[in-house]
Protein backbone atom coordinates (compact mmCIF):
# COMPACT_ATOMS: atom_id res chain seq x y z
CA UNK A 1 0.00 0.00 0.00
CA UNK A 2 1.45 3.56 -0.83
CA UNK A 3 0.87 6.02 1.47
CA UNK A 4 1.43 9.95 0.73
CA UNK A 5 0.52 13.09 2.48
CA UNK A 6 0.55 16.55 0.99
CA UNK A 7 0.13 19.03 3.02
CA UNK A 8 -1.02 22.80 2.00
CA UNK A 9 0.44 25.27 4.10
CA UNK A 10 -1.26 28.80 3.93
CA UNK A 11 -0.10 31.68 3.65
CA UNK A 12 2.14 30.75 1.44
CA UNK A 13 0.22 28.91 -0.32
CA UNK A 14 3.03 25.63 -0.89
CA UNK A 15 2.77 22.45 -1.43
CA UNK A 16 5.02 20.32 1.55
CA UNK A 17 5.39 16.65 -0.08
CA UNK A 18 5.91 14.82 3.23
CA UNK A 19 6.47 11.36 1.93
CA UNK A 20 6.83 7.87 3.60
CA UNK A 21 7.44 4.43 2.40
CA UNK A 22 4.71 3.00 -0.46
CA UNK A 23 4.33 -0.56 0.21
CA UNK A 24 3.15 -2.92 -2.75
CA UNK A 25 1.46 -5.69 -0.93
CA UNK A 26 2.47 -9.16 -2.04
CA UNK A 27 -0.69 -10.85 0.62
CA UNK A 28 0.76 -13.95 0.15
CA UNK A 29 3.17 -15.02 -2.58
CA UNK A 30 3.36 -18.72 -1.94
CA UNK A 31 6.80 -19.98 -3.11
CA UNK A 32 8.10 -23.21 -1.70
CA UNK A 33 11.75 -24.85 -3.07
CA UNK A 34 9.98 -28.02 -3.25
CA UNK A 35 7.28 -26.84 -5.97
CA UNK A 36 6.73 -24.16 -8.99
CA UNK A 37 5.97 -20.90 -7.85
CA UNK A 38 3.02 -19.52 -6.83
CA UNK A 39 1.37 -15.82 -7.00
CA UNK A 40 -1.41 -14.01 -5.52
CA UNK A 41 -1.00 -10.25 -5.29
CA UNK A 42 -3.31 -7.52 -3.58
CA UNK A 43 -2.40 -4.13 -5.12
CA UNK A 44 -3.89 -1.89 -2.48
CA UNK A 45 -2.59 1.54 -4.06
CA UNK A 46 -3.91 4.58 -1.98
CA UNK A 47 -2.73 8.27 -1.45
CA UNK A 48 -3.82 10.35 1.51
CA UNK A 49 -4.02 13.51 0.88
CA UNK A 50 -5.15 15.83 3.92
CA UNK A 51 -5.20 19.50 3.16
CA UNK A 52 -4.70 22.60 5.91
CA UNK A 53 -8.23 23.94 5.01
CA UNK A 54 -9.84 26.28 7.19
CA UNK A 55 -12.29 23.23 8.76
CA UNK A 56 -9.21 20.98 9.70
CA UNK A 57 -6.40 23.65 10.39
CA UNK A 58 -7.07 23.37 14.18
CA UNK A 59 -6.20 19.61 14.06
CA UNK A 60 -3.32 20.32 11.81
CA UNK A 61 -1.89 23.88 13.23
CA UNK A 62 1.23 22.20 14.63
CA UNK A 63 2.44 21.53 11.18
CA UNK A 64 2.13 25.48 10.19
CA UNK A 65 3.63 26.61 12.66
CA UNK A 66 6.53 24.40 13.95
CA UNK A 67 7.46 23.44 10.60
CA UNK A 68 10.45 21.33 11.83
CA UNK A 69 7.39 18.55 12.11
CA UNK A 70 7.71 18.25 8.19
CA UNK A 71 11.59 17.25 8.77
CA UNK A 72 11.39 14.82 10.86
CA UNK A 73 8.47 12.68 9.15
CA UNK A 74 10.53 11.67 6.34
CA UNK A 75 13.70 10.93 8.95
CA UNK A 76 11.20 9.24 11.62
CA UNK A 77 9.29 7.18 9.42
CA UNK A 78 12.49 6.15 7.42
CA UNK A 79 14.44 4.55 10.41
CA UNK A 80 11.45 3.40 11.76
CA UNK A 81 10.34 1.51 8.52
CA UNK A 82 14.09 0.21 8.95
CA UNK A 83 13.70 -1.30 12.28
CA UNK A 84 10.02 -2.99 11.39
CA UNK A 85 11.30 -4.80 8.19
CA UNK A 86 14.29 -6.10 10.26
CA UNK A 87 11.94 -7.09 13.09
CA UNK A 88 9.74 -8.98 10.36
CA UNK A 89 12.58 -10.71 8.59
CA UNK A 90 14.18 -11.82 12.29
CA UNK A 91 10.92 -13.08 13.20
CA UNK A 92 10.13 -14.90 10.00
CA UNK A 93 13.27 -16.55 9.72
CA UNK A 94 13.21 -17.73 13.53
CA UNK A 95 9.36 -19.31 12.76
CA UNK A 96 10.50 -21.14 9.26
CA UNK A 97 13.62 -22.48 11.63
CA UNK A 98 10.75 -23.77 13.56
CA UNK A 99 12.08 -21.70 16.41
CA UNK A 100 8.52 -20.43 17.06
CA UNK A 101 6.22 -23.59 17.02
CA UNK A 102 5.33 -23.86 21.06
CA UNK A 103 3.80 -21.43 23.08
CA UNK A 104 6.94 -20.88 25.15
CA UNK A 105 9.62 -20.38 22.20
CA UNK A 106 6.82 -17.52 21.20
CA UNK A 107 6.90 -15.73 24.36
CA UNK A 108 10.60 -16.12 24.74
CA UNK A 109 10.87 -14.72 21.20
CA UNK A 110 8.80 -12.29 21.03
CA UNK A 111 9.28 -10.72 24.10
CA UNK A 112 12.54 -10.27 23.57
CA UNK A 113 12.13 -8.58 20.22
CA UNK A 114 9.69 -6.13 21.76
CA UNK A 115 12.16 -5.36 24.41
CA UNK A 116 14.96 -4.75 21.06
CA UNK A 117 12.78 -2.70 19.51
CA UNK A 118 11.60 -0.71 22.29
CA UNK A 119 15.54 -0.10 22.61
CA UNK A 120 15.94 0.64 19.16
CA UNK A 121 12.76 2.81 18.84
CA UNK A 122 13.13 5.43 21.24
CA UNK A 123 16.92 5.97 20.24
CA UNK A 124 15.94 6.74 16.65
CA UNK A 125 12.84 8.24 17.62
CA UNK A 126 15.67 10.58 19.58
CA UNK A 127 17.33 10.78 16.72
CA UNK A 128 15.18 11.72 14.13
CA UNK A 129 14.17 14.64 16.32
CA UNK A 130 18.07 15.98 16.69
CA UNK A 131 17.70 15.97 12.90
CA UNK A 132 15.18 17.97 12.61
CA UNK A 133 15.64 20.60 14.91
CA UNK A 134 19.59 20.62 13.47
CA UNK A 135 17.67 21.18 10.10
CA UNK A 136 14.88 23.40 11.11
CA UNK A 137 17.84 25.34 13.39
CA UNK A 138 20.09 25.76 9.88
CA UNK A 139 17.52 27.19 7.79
CA UNK A 140 15.99 29.98 10.63
CA UNK A 141 18.88 30.16 12.41
CA UNK A 142 17.53 29.91 15.64
CA UNK A 143 16.17 26.91 17.43
CA UNK A 144 13.10 27.56 20.14
CA UNK A 145 13.27 25.31 23.47
CA UNK A 146 9.14 24.90 23.68
CA UNK A 147 9.48 23.31 19.98
CA UNK A 148 12.73 21.04 20.54
CA UNK A 149 11.00 19.72 23.70
CA UNK A 150 7.81 18.86 21.30
CA UNK A 151 9.37 17.90 18.85
CA UNK A 152 12.08 15.33 20.95
CA UNK A 153 9.02 14.35 23.19
CA UNK A 154 6.44 13.80 20.09
CA UNK A 155 9.00 11.48 18.13
CA UNK A 156 9.70 9.47 21.21
CA UNK A 157 6.23 8.18 22.01
CA UNK A 158 5.60 8.40 18.48
CA UNK A 159 8.15 5.85 17.81
CA UNK A 160 7.57 3.96 21.09
CA UNK A 161 4.27 3.24 20.76
CA UNK A 162 3.69 2.61 17.08
CA UNK A 163 6.93 0.05 17.64
CA UNK A 164 5.22 -1.81 20.05
CA UNK A 165 1.50 -2.07 18.53
CA UNK A 166 3.14 -3.13 14.93
CA UNK A 167 5.35 -5.56 16.85
CA UNK A 168 2.67 -7.59 18.22
CA UNK A 169 0.76 -7.23 14.90
CA UNK A 170 4.19 -8.55 13.44
CA UNK A 171 4.21 -11.49 15.34
CA UNK A 172 0.72 -12.54 15.41
CA UNK A 173 1.07 -12.28 11.78
CA UNK A 174 3.91 -14.70 11.50
CA UNK A 175 2.46 -17.05 14.00
CA UNK A 176 -0.71 -16.79 12.33
CA UNK A 177 0.84 -17.54 8.81
CA UNK A 178 2.86 -20.14 10.32
CA UNK A 179 -0.18 -21.83 11.58
CA UNK A 180 -1.94 -21.46 7.85
CA UNK A 181 1.35 -23.11 6.03
CA UNK A 182 2.21 -19.72 4.53
CA UNK A 183 5.23 -18.27 4.29
CA UNK A 184 5.74 -15.58 6.93
CA UNK A 185 9.00 -14.38 4.66
CA UNK A 186 6.14 -13.20 1.95
CA UNK A 187 3.87 -11.60 3.92
CA UNK A 188 4.91 -9.96 7.27
CA UNK A 189 7.84 -7.48 6.13
CA UNK A 190 5.04 -5.78 3.50
CA UNK A 191 2.84 -5.47 6.01
CA UNK A 192 5.35 -4.14 8.29
CA UNK A 193 5.75 -1.60 6.52
CA UNK A 194 2.37 -0.62 5.06
CA UNK A 195 1.35 -0.50 8.76
CA UNK A 196 4.26 1.37 10.23
CA UNK A 197 4.14 4.45 8.50
CA UNK A 198 0.14 5.54 9.01
CA UNK A 199 0.18 4.34 11.88
CA UNK A 200 3.72 6.36 12.91
CA UNK A 201 2.33 9.45 10.69
CA UNK A 202 -1.18 9.04 12.34
CA UNK A 203 0.33 8.99 16.00
CA UNK A 204 3.07 12.06 16.04
CA UNK A 205 0.07 14.10 14.28
CA UNK A 206 -2.17 13.64 17.28
CA UNK A 207 0.75 13.38 19.99
CA UNK A 208 2.35 16.80 18.57
CA UNK A 209 -0.85 18.30 18.49
CA UNK A 210 -1.75 17.87 22.25
CA UNK A 211 1.96 18.59 23.26
CA UNK A 212 1.46 22.28 20.84
CA UNK A 213 -1.66 22.65 22.94
CA UNK A 214 0.25 22.45 26.03
CA UNK A 215 3.08 25.06 25.76
CA UNK A 216 1.86 28.04 27.65
CA UNK A 217 -0.57 25.53 29.86
CA UNK A 218 1.49 22.74 30.81
CA UNK A 219 4.95 23.36 29.84
CA UNK A 220 6.25 20.61 31.96
CA UNK A 221 4.69 18.18 29.80
CA UNK A 222 7.15 17.72 27.31
CA UNK A 223 10.14 17.42 29.59
CA UNK A 224 8.52 15.03 31.74
CA UNK A 225 7.99 12.50 28.41
CA UNK A 226 11.61 12.86 27.68
CA UNK A 227 12.77 12.13 31.53
CA UNK A 228 10.86 9.33 31.49
CA UNK A 229 11.93 7.10 28.34
CA UNK A 230 15.53 8.40 29.59
CA UNK A 231 14.63 6.27 32.47
CA UNK A 232 13.43 3.68 31.55
CA UNK A 233 15.36 3.25 28.39
CA UNK A 234 18.16 0.90 30.74
CA UNK A 235 15.10 -1.38 31.71
CA UNK A 236 14.14 -2.30 27.94
CA UNK A 237 18.42 -2.71 27.46
CA UNK A 238 18.63 -4.98 30.23
CA UNK A 239 15.56 -6.93 29.20
CA UNK A 240 17.36 -7.08 25.34
CA UNK A 241 20.48 -8.23 26.87
CA UNK A 242 19.50 -11.02 29.09
CA UNK A 243 17.03 -12.27 26.82
CA UNK A 244 19.44 -15.28 24.11
CA UNK A 245 17.06 -14.26 21.10
CA UNK A 246 18.19 -10.52 20.85
CA UNK A 247 21.80 -10.24 23.04
CA UNK A 248 23.86 -10.11 19.33
CA UNK A 249 21.30 -7.94 17.60
CA UNK A 250 21.26 -5.50 20.72
CA UNK A 251 24.96 -5.12 19.87
CA UNK A 252 25.43 -5.07 16.25
CA UNK A 253 21.72 -4.02 14.70
CA UNK A 254 22.68 -0.18 15.11
CA UNK A 255 25.53 0.20 12.31
CA UNK A 256 23.42 -0.69 9.48
CA UNK A 257 20.16 1.56 10.34
CA UNK A 258 22.47 4.62 11.11
CA UNK A 259 24.38 3.28 7.58
CA UNK A 260 20.55 3.86 5.78
CA UNK A 261 19.40 6.87 7.03
CA UNK A 262 23.25 8.86 6.17
CA UNK A 263 22.45 7.22 2.64
CA UNK A 264 18.62 8.11 2.99
CA UNK A 265 20.07 11.77 4.09
CA UNK A 266 20.47 12.19 0.63
CA UNK A 267 17.86 11.96 -1.43
CA UNK A 268 14.63 11.91 1.25
CA UNK A 269 13.36 14.98 1.39
CA UNK A 270 17.15 16.25 0.79
CA UNK A 271 19.30 17.00 -2.46
CA UNK A 272 18.53 15.16 -5.14
CA UNK A 273 14.44 15.05 -4.78
CA UNK A 274 15.02 19.04 -3.90
CA UNK A 275 16.37 20.03 -7.03
CA UNK A 276 14.17 18.21 -9.04
CA UNK A 277 10.92 19.29 -7.63
CA UNK A 278 12.46 22.26 -8.37
CA UNK A 279 12.10 21.74 -11.84
CA UNK A 280 9.77 19.33 -12.25
CA UNK A 281 7.00 20.01 -9.75
CA UNK A 282 4.95 15.81 -10.27
CA UNK A 283 8.57 14.40 -9.33
CA UNK A 284 7.41 14.57 -5.88
CA UNK A 285 4.11 12.33 -6.11
CA UNK A 286 5.76 9.47 -7.67
CA UNK A 287 8.99 9.64 -5.83
CA UNK A 288 7.25 7.05 -2.72
CA UNK A 289 5.40 5.01 -4.84
CA UNK A 290 8.49 3.74 -7.03
CA UNK A 291 10.71 3.62 -3.61
CA UNK A 292 7.94 2.03 -1.89
CA UNK A 293 7.40 -1.04 -4.40
CA UNK A 294 10.82 -1.45 -5.20
CA UNK A 295 12.04 -1.28 -1.32
CA UNK A 296 8.90 -3.88 -0.39
CA UNK A 297 9.72 -6.37 -2.75
CA UNK A 298 13.66 -6.22 -2.53
CA UNK A 299 12.85 -6.74 1.40
CA UNK A 300 10.34 -9.78 0.51
CA UNK A 301 13.35 -11.12 -1.59
CA UNK A 302 16.35 -10.35 1.32
CA UNK A 303 13.89 -12.26 3.54
CA UNK A 304 13.49 -15.32 1.80
CA UNK A 305 17.02 -15.80 0.97
CA UNK A 306 18.00 -14.74 4.74
CA UNK A 307 15.94 -17.56 5.33
CA UNK A 308 17.62 -20.27 3.30
CA UNK A 309 20.91 -19.53 4.10
CA UNK A 310 19.97 -19.98 8.16
CA UNK A 311 17.80 -23.15 7.03
CA UNK A 312 21.19 -24.66 4.81
CA UNK A 313 24.51 -24.03 7.61
CA UNK A 314 25.24 -21.66 10.31
CA UNK A 315 26.20 -17.95 9.63
CA UNK A 316 29.78 -17.73 7.84
CA UNK A 317 29.85 -20.99 6.10
CA UNK A 318 27.89 -21.30 2.37
CA UNK A 319 26.50 -25.22 2.34
CA UNK A 320 28.21 -25.40 -0.75
CA UNK A 321 31.75 -23.43 -0.86
CA UNK A 322 31.68 -23.07 -4.33
CA UNK A 323 28.96 -21.08 -4.89
CA UNK A 324 29.51 -18.16 -6.84
CA UNK A 325 28.72 -14.85 -4.61
CA UNK A 326 29.00 -12.15 -7.11
CA UNK A 327 27.03 -13.92 -10.04
CA UNK A 328 26.22 -12.29 -13.34
CA UNK A 329 22.66 -10.98 -14.08
CA UNK A 330 22.00 -13.60 -16.33
CA UNK A 331 22.40 -16.25 -13.67
CA UNK A 332 20.57 -13.91 -10.85
CA UNK A 333 16.86 -13.56 -13.23
CA UNK A 334 17.23 -16.76 -15.34
CA UNK A 335 19.57 -19.37 -13.33
CA UNK A 336 17.77 -22.66 -12.41
CA UNK A 337 18.12 -22.22 -8.85
CA UNK A 338 14.90 -21.17 -6.01
CA UNK A 339 16.27 -17.52 -5.71
CA UNK A 340 16.41 -16.92 -9.79
CA UNK A 341 12.59 -18.18 -9.98
CA UNK A 342 11.83 -15.93 -7.07
CA UNK A 343 13.43 -13.10 -8.62
CA UNK A 344 11.47 -13.59 -11.94
CA UNK A 345 8.09 -13.26 -10.24
CA UNK A 346 8.88 -10.13 -7.79
CA UNK A 347 9.66 -8.55 -11.36
CA UNK A 348 6.05 -9.61 -13.11
CA UNK A 349 4.48 -7.32 -10.43
CA UNK A 350 6.47 -4.33 -11.04
CA UNK A 351 4.65 -3.21 -14.10
CA UNK A 352 1.37 -3.90 -13.31
CA UNK A 353 1.75 -2.84 -9.81
CA UNK A 354 2.81 0.98 -11.14
CA UNK A 355 -0.11 0.95 -13.96
CA UNK A 356 -2.42 0.11 -10.92
CA UNK A 357 -0.95 3.53 -8.71
CA UNK A 358 0.25 6.04 -11.74
CA UNK A 359 -3.54 5.66 -13.05
CA UNK A 360 -4.77 5.97 -9.11
CA UNK A 361 -2.70 8.79 -8.98
CA UNK A 362 -4.01 10.72 -12.51
CA UNK A 363 -7.51 9.98 -11.74
CA UNK A 364 -7.10 11.40 -7.78
CA UNK A 365 -5.56 14.36 -9.94
CA UNK A 366 -3.01 14.04 -6.95
CA UNK A 367 0.15 15.17 -9.62
CA UNK A 368 1.10 17.56 -12.24
CA UNK A 369 1.58 15.21 -14.95
CA UNK A 370 -0.18 14.24 -17.97
CA UNK A 371 -0.06 10.57 -18.58
CA UNK A 372 1.27 10.48 -21.70
CA UNK A 373 2.29 6.93 -23.12
CA UNK A 374 5.66 8.52 -23.56
CA UNK A 375 5.71 8.92 -19.89
CA UNK A 376 4.36 5.85 -19.11
CA UNK A 377 6.93 4.03 -20.51
CA UNK A 378 9.36 5.92 -19.36
CA UNK A 379 8.22 5.80 -15.78
CA UNK A 380 8.08 2.05 -16.11
CA UNK A 381 11.46 1.61 -17.52
CA UNK A 382 12.55 3.21 -14.68
CA UNK A 383 10.58 1.16 -11.85
CA UNK A 384 12.01 -1.90 -13.48
CA UNK A 385 15.36 -0.91 -14.01
CA UNK A 386 15.24 -0.17 -10.20
CA UNK A 387 13.98 -3.29 -8.81
CA UNK A 388 15.70 -5.53 -11.10
CA UNK A 389 19.12 -3.57 -9.77
CA UNK A 390 17.66 -4.35 -6.49
CA UNK A 391 17.08 -7.94 -6.78
CA UNK A 392 20.48 -8.25 -7.98
CA UNK A 393 22.55 -6.64 -5.36
CA UNK A 394 20.68 -8.28 -2.63
CA UNK A 395 21.62 -11.70 -3.85
CA UNK A 396 25.29 -10.61 -4.06
CA UNK A 397 24.63 -8.24 -0.37
CA UNK A 398 23.28 -11.04 1.58
CA UNK A 399 25.62 -14.18 0.31
CA UNK A 400 28.50 -11.64 0.90
CA UNK A 401 27.26 -10.52 4.64
CA UNK A 402 26.79 -13.99 5.61
CA UNK A 403 30.03 -15.21 4.32
CA UNK A 404 31.77 -12.32 6.55
CA UNK A 405 29.54 -13.74 9.82
CA UNK A 406 27.23 -10.50 9.50
CA UNK A 407 23.24 -11.76 10.49
CA UNK A 408 21.52 -10.30 6.76
CA UNK A 409 18.20 -10.46 8.97
CA UNK A 410 19.67 -7.42 10.63
CA UNK A 411 21.62 -5.74 8.61
CA UNK A 412 20.60 -6.44 4.47
CA UNK A 413 17.26 -4.59 4.77
CA UNK A 414 18.10 -0.93 5.92
CA UNK A 415 20.72 -1.06 2.99
CA UNK A 416 18.89 -2.22 0.16
CA UNK A 417 15.62 0.44 0.92
CA UNK A 418 17.69 3.21 1.19
CA UNK A 419 20.01 1.98 -1.65
CA UNK A 420 16.47 1.56 -3.18
CA UNK A 421 15.67 5.33 -2.82
CA UNK A 422 18.73 6.82 -4.21
CA UNK A 423 18.18 4.35 -7.25
CA UNK A 424 14.79 5.46 -7.65
CA UNK A 425 15.07 9.26 -7.13
CA UNK A 426 17.88 9.56 -9.86
CA UNK A 427 16.16 7.50 -12.29
CA UNK A 428 12.67 9.39 -11.88
CA UNK A 429 14.94 11.96 -12.01
CA UNK A 430 16.89 11.02 -15.63
CA UNK A 431 13.22 10.03 -17.03
CA UNK A 432 11.69 13.63 -16.11
CA UNK A 433 15.14 15.19 -17.72
CA UNK A 434 14.80 12.64 -20.88
CA UNK A 435 11.02 13.52 -21.09
CA UNK A 436 11.70 17.64 -21.23
CA UNK A 437 14.74 17.28 -23.73
CA UNK A 438 12.74 15.34 -26.46
CA UNK A 439 9.85 17.54 -25.67
CA UNK A 440 7.07 15.65 -23.89
CA UNK A 441 5.76 19.12 -22.83
CA UNK A 442 2.15 17.14 -21.76
CA UNK A 443 3.88 15.17 -19.09
CA UNK A 444 4.72 18.69 -17.36
CA UNK A 445 1.32 20.16 -17.21
CA UNK A 446 -1.08 20.74 -13.94
CA UNK A 447 -3.96 18.34 -13.70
Amino acid sequence: MSWRLILFCPPEGRIVSVQFSGVFFVSPIIITSASPLGTSVVGSPSLVRPTLQSKTRRHWIVFEVITEIVILVPALLGLKGNLEMTLASRLSTQANLGHMDTPKQQWSMIVGNLTLIQCQAIVVGFLGSVVAIVMGGIKSYSVELDHAFLLCASSLVTSSLASFVLGLITAAVIVFSRHCKINPDNVATPIAASLGDITSLALLSWISTVLYDAIGKEDWLAPLIIAGYILITPLWVWIAKKNEHTREVLHSGWTPVMAAMLISRSNKGGLILDFMVSRFEGIAVFQPVINGVGGNLVAVQASRISTALHREEELGKLANEDTVIFITPKAGFFGKGVHARTARVLMLMVIPGHLIFIYTINYMKAGHISLTPLFVFVYLCASTLQVATLLYIAYIMIHWMWKRNVDPDNSAIPYLTSLGDLLGISLLAIGFHFLYLVGDRDAQLDI
